[in-house]
């Protein structure tokens, strides 16, 4: 036997370091070749690293949170042979989205005979079953797991399940009412939430941020999503709010295209992109993601409709590519489903613009002197100041609200 040092391999994009968010295996396991070793987050998305030999790990370097340069040693491994430190041949990092306990199942769409309800399955004493995000909720709430029945798959606990133990669906709800919290829970900034906080603060700092808001009568807009929904073909996605919003942006950065650019403070240089790569802010399991639709210029509305689906999907299942987590160019944000009123976006850096959705609700309007209801939308925006004149940026959403009150003219 031999030992075989691992280092940590080039994984391409210009990548010089890692940071190690997950370990797959421990000194004394047995691993055979491919097989995932670590997940490491970079500047572009994680990766997985799998191993190059068939061997036993004696000992690895580096816990979550540490950076690891390319080159670096990261495992060795005792192999049969005469050992080294080089693999016979370059293994190749696989994206993958931040590590994170396996989703819910979720069940296919057919009609499955009658069954019972599920039974909740009381605490055993271990570590409740639960996503990350059903634990930051519980955190947030001082809720203790292992007082709420979960009705999941051995017992996993759902946000159902939450929304039943908070609303006095289990009677230990009254009991712990009382009860004076005093547990602290340090949780880690490392990986995806670790990016997510310096590139916000980067944005922060750098973007002179200013924000514009504005409401739209989609009442015509509606009317036509229906339509288009009821006609649709087997094969063609059921349409949303979105694919309608994206093909308005397109139309209206062609007039302002000083919004779809990026700038680069230290070479001071504006590049301003004839192609519009729109970033769709995307809340995952584990934090937000910024999948990309490359080229909305060049699609459809139904077109641009399946590429929503499918690059949010793959962003939520933790299936992205690097590629498709990069290169926007503009971004929207929407936050319809969670009601309110407006918000103020954070531009996603190095962009100057971002364009927030918010709920569609029937209001009391005046419309020619008379009060009617009409299908009311506001929308949000920030633009940084430093490229975007106040003007420029209203004039931008202006011309968005009145494509949107005449869905026509996306089409033409």
């Amino acid at each position: 036997m031999a030992k075989y040092v691992f280092n940590l391999p080039d994984v391409g994009e210009g990548i010089v370091e890692g940071e190690i968010v997950k370990w797959n295996v421990k000194p004394g396991d047995t691993v055979k070749e491919d097989e995932p070793l670590v997940e490491l987050m970079t500047d572009k998305a994680t990766v997985s690293i799998p191993s190059s030999v068939n061997g036993k790990v004696v000992s690895t370097t580096g816990k979550p949170g540490d950076m690891v340069p390319v080159g670096a040693e990261l495992i060795v491994f005792e192999v049969k042979g005469a050992g080294g430190s080089k693999p016979k041949s370059k293994p190749k990092p696989e994206p993958v989205a931040e590590p994170a306990p396996d989703p819910e199942p979720k069940p296919e769409p057919v009609a499955p005979p009658p069954v019972s309800a599920p039974v909740p399955v009381a605490s055993t004493g271990t570590k409740p079953l639960a996503s990350p995000a059903v634990r930051r909720r519980a955190r947030e709430a001082g809720i203790d797991l292992s007082q709420v029945s979960g009705t999941g798959p051995a017992g996993r606990i759902s946000h159902d399940d939450m929304d039943t133990f908070i609303s006095g669906g289990s009677r230990l709800a009254a009991v712990q009412s009382g009860v004076k919290m005093t547990g602290v829970e340090e949780v880690p900034v490392i990986g995806l939430r670790r990016k997510i906080a310096e590139k916000m603060a980067t944005s922060k700092r750098s973007a002179a941020h200013f924000s514009y808001f504005e409401e739209v009568d989609i009442t015509a807009l509606e009317s036509l999503r229906q339509h288009l929904n009821s006609t649709r073909a087997e094969n063609q996605p059921k349409l949303t709010y979105l694919p309608f919003i994206i093909q308005g942006l397109i139309r209206a950065v062609r007039k302002f295209p000083q919004c779809n650019a990026l700038y680069d403070e230290e070479k001071g240089i504006v590049f301003r992109h004839q192609a519009v790569h729109v970033g769709i802010s995307t809340q995952t399991e584990d934090g937000l993601m910024v999948p990309v639709i490359k080229h909305a210029e060049a699609r459809d509305v139904w077109d641009t409709a399946n590429e929503l689906v499918r690059v949010t999907t793959s962003a939520r299942e933790k299936t992205a590519t690097v590629d498709e987590l990069t290169g926007s160019t503009i971004t929207i944000t929407s936050l319809g489903a969670m009601g309110g009123l407006g918000a103020t976006p954070i531009i996603n850096h190095p962009e100057v613009s971002i364009v927030s959705i918010h709920a569609a609700r029937d209001r009391a309007v005046v419309k020619d002197g008379e009060i009617v209801v009409r299908k009311m939308m506001n929308l949000a925006s920030s633009f940084d100041h430093r490229i975007i004149d106040g003007y420029d940026g209203a004039l931008l959403i202006q011309e968005l609200k009145s494509m949107l009150e005449h869905p026509a003219t996306i089409f033409m």
